[in-house]
């Protein structure tokens, strides 16, 4: 049975390396696994392909459109969807 997993980055190309090692080679090989990568800055309305923007309200930071986000998982199609959050303790020098 073969496996498709689709992985939406705004750096798609960040996977190459380690989908060239191991397991996931392995099964790349015997055709058990494919690996789609798809950019999302590719859905968006802009010639700079920009894919954030501004917290609203204001303050430091910055966030993802959602609207790229949106019409990258449509493109992706229908599966289970795992998405990863920005919650929990704040990762900084301290």
């Amino acid at each position: 049975m073969k496996h498709t997993i689709k992985m939406l980055s705004i750096f798609p190309e960040i996977f190459d390396s380690f989908l060239k090692v191991g397991l996931l080679e392995k099964a790349i090989a015997k055709g058990c696994l494919e690996v789609e990568t798809i950019n999302i800055r590719d859905f968006t309305d802009d010639p700079h392909r920009s894919v954030d923007d501004a917290p609203y309200g204001g303050g430091a930071g910055m966030l993802m459109k959602v609207e790229p986000v949106v019409r990258a998982l449509e493109a992706a199609g229908d599966g289970k969807r795992i998405l990863l959050s920005p919650q929990g303790r704040r990762f900084d020098q301290k």
